[in-house]
């Protein structure tokens, strides 16, 4: 059951669109506290930076493919979780329940080290919906809220296992 389920879901990176994607984000990949998340886990084994890149990125192709602003989905993808805290052992550095309080303190964050636009503000403050009770505005959120679910839950039962090393492979290439 677990391969039926990996070869439903497995979607491959295209190192052909990787100038197109970079365009997008190289100012935020670039950025030292962007490099920082690589410090936080998220899901098994996974960093706060890969997850995020690989919500980026894929939220990137599919709004491409739809004829949406997958720059801004791209973007906001990226910063969708960009809370700068291990969740997982530091309760005291916010207030409530990590799944309610992070969109906004990752809204907080990069407004201030980033200029935004609606759309991208938008992905990152609703990423969590139906959390965070406020309906998305625009459908790069919904492709984004929706491929976030889709990563998180693909890397916390590691699923992707082939996508993973697509994806480090990827990292390793532009974070250089």
């Amino acid at each position: 059951m677990v391969e039926l389920i990996k070869s439903k879901l497995n979607l491959k990176i295209n190192f052909n669109l990787e100038k197109e994607y970079w365009d997008c984000v190289y100012d935020l990949i670039d950025h030292e506290k962007v490099k920082s998340m690589k410090d936080y886990m998220q899901h098994g084994d996974i960093s706060c930076y890969s997850h995020s890149l690989h919500v980026s990125y894929i939220s990137f192709r599919l709004c491409k493919k739809l004829g949406l602003d997958y720059h801004s989905a791209a973007r906001g993808g990226l910063l969708h979780d960009f809370f700068l805290y291990d969740w997982h052992a530091d309760k005291k550095t916010y207030n409530g329940l990590h799944g309610l309080v992070h969109p906004g303190i990752a809204l907080q964050n990069a407004n201030e080290y980033f200029a935004l636009n609606n759309i991208e503000k938008d992905i990152i403050e609703k990423h969590m919906w139906p959390l965070t009770l406020r309906l998305p505005r625009y459908k790069e959120s919904y492709v984004a809220l929706m491929v976030d679910k889709y990563c998180a839950f693909t890397e916390t039962l590691n699923l992707l296992s082939s996508n993973t090393n697509q994806l480090k492979t990827y990292e390793s290439r532009i974070s250089k």
